[in-house]
C-alpha cells in the first residue's frame, strides 16, 4: 500500500528521512480493524519522528501519522483514537504506562489503510467532513481533555491559554473549545498574532502575563517547561487550576519554584497534566462539534503524494491551523 514514512532517524535534516512509497501491509490482528484512510493530519509527533526523538534505530522504518478519519470494511464512517493500550489493558487509556501512539510502535495513519484495536475507532458524526474529523484525535482532544477533564472549566469562568513563543495547535483548539463552552478567554501570544488569536474566540489577548488585570480560574500550557509551570502558578485564584498538555525543556530558576510551592499549599492550587484523551473524550469531543457547529481550523488540506509540502510548511513556521492529507 502507498504511504508516507520515516527511513531513519535525521536529527540535522529531517525532511531527508521523510520517504513515498509502497509498505507492506499485514493483516488484522485479532480484536484489531483495518480503517481505509481518507484524511489524516500532520503533528509535531511526525517531525519528532523524523529526528529520531524517542525512537530507537530498529524500529524504522516507520509509517508517519497519529490520528486519522475514515472507512471500516461495512463502510462506517469512523475517527481513529491514534493512543494505543497495552493488550488487556482496563480502565483509562491515558494511565496504561504501557501506552503507545500510532507511528511509535505500530505504523501510522499516512497510509492507504491503518490498523488499529477495535476499541480504537468511533463513529463519525454525519455533520463533519473527514478532513474536519481527522484534525480531532491528537491536538484537539488533548485540548478537551485538559480544558473539560482535568481542569473542570465551566462557562462564565476564565482561562488564560498560554503561546508566548508560539501559538501552536492545542492552544488554537483550547481557545477555539473553551469560548464555545461560554469561558471567558485571554491568551498570552507572541506580538504580531493579536488579530489572529481574537478570531480563533480570545476576548483579551497579552503579550506579557505581568500585564493580566487579575487572577483567572485556569491557566493551560500546551508547551510548558521547568520555568513556565511555576510562573502559571502565580496568574491563579485561589484553589486555580495550571494544566500541562506539553513539555519542552527549560531553565530552571529554584528561587521561583519555590515561591510557586508555597502558594500551591497555602492558596490550594492544583497542577495537573494531560496527555491526549480516552476514547470516551473523543467521543464527547466529536458530539461537542456536532452539536455547537464548532469547526477546527484548517489551514491546508492536500493529497498525500504531496505530503512533503505540508512538512516544510509545518517546519518554517508557516502554519495556522492543521495541515490535512487526503486519500
Amino acid at each position: 500500500m502507498f504511504a508516507v514514512y520515516a527511513a531513519e532517524p535525521r536529527p540535522v535534516d529531517p525532511l531527508s528521512a521523510l520517504r513515498l512509497g509502497d509498505r507492506p501491509q499485514a493483516p488484522a490482528p485479532p480484536g484489531w480493524t483495518a480503517v481505509t484512510v481518507r484524511a489524516a493530519t500532520l503533528n509535531m509527533h511526525d517531525i519528532s519522528t523524523l529526528r529520531g526523538i524517542g525512537m530507537r534505530a530498529e524500529q524504522y522504518p516507520m509509517v508517519l501519522g497519529c490520528d486519522g478519519a475514515g472507512v471500516l470494511g461495512d463502510g462506517t464512517e469512523v475517527v481513529v483514537h491514534g493512543l494505543v493500550n497495552e493488550p488487556g489493558w482496563v480502565g483509562p487509556e491515558t494511565l496504561d504506562p504501557g501506552r503507545t501512539v500510532l507511528s511509535e510502535r505500530y505504523p501510522g495513519s499516512f497510509a492507504e489503510q491503518v490498523l488499529v484495536p477495535a476499541r480504537n475507532v468511533v463513529t463519525k458524526p454525519p455533520s463533519l467532513a473527514f478532513a474536519e474529523a481527522a484534525c480531532l484525535p491528537t491536538a484537539w482532544l488533548t485540548a478537551y481533555r485538559a480544558l473539560f477533564v482535568r481542569a473542570g472549566l465551566r462557562p462564565g469562568q476564565t482561562v488564560l491559554v498560554q503561546g508566548r513563543e508560539r501559538v501552536g495547535s492545542i492552544a488554537t483548539a483550547m481557545m477555539q473549545l473553551a469560548a464555545a463552552a461560554g469561558a471567558r478567554v485571554w491568551a498570552l501570544a507572541p506580538q504580531g498574532q493579536e488579530d489572529s488569536v481574537r478570531r480563533l474566540g480570545a476576548h483579551e489577548v497579552f503579550t506579557d502575563d505581568a500585564a493580566l488585570p487579575r487572577e483567572v480560574d485556569v491557566v493551560v500550557d500546551g508547551g510548558v517547561d521547568e520555568a513556565s509551570w511555576s510562573r502559571s502558578l502565580t496568574l491563579l485564584r485561589p484553589g486555580g487550576v495550571v494544566v500541562c498538555a506539553g513539555y519542552r525543556s527549560g531553565a530552571t530558576d529554584v528561587r521561583a519554584v519555590q515561591h510557586a510551592l508555597h502558594r500551591l499549599v497555602f492558596r490550594e492550587l492544583q497542577l495537573v497534566g494531560c496527555a491526549m484523551g480516552t476514547t470516551q473524550d473523543l467521543g464527547d469531543l466529536l458530539a461537542f462539534l456536532d452539536r455547537t457547529g464548532l469547526r477546527p481550523l484548517i489551514d491546508r488540506e492536500l493529497p498525500l503524494t504531496r505530503a512533503p509540502e505540508g512538512f516544510a510548511a509545518m517546519l518554517g513556521g508557516e502554519v495556522t491551523g492543521k495541515i490535512v492529507f487526503t486519500a
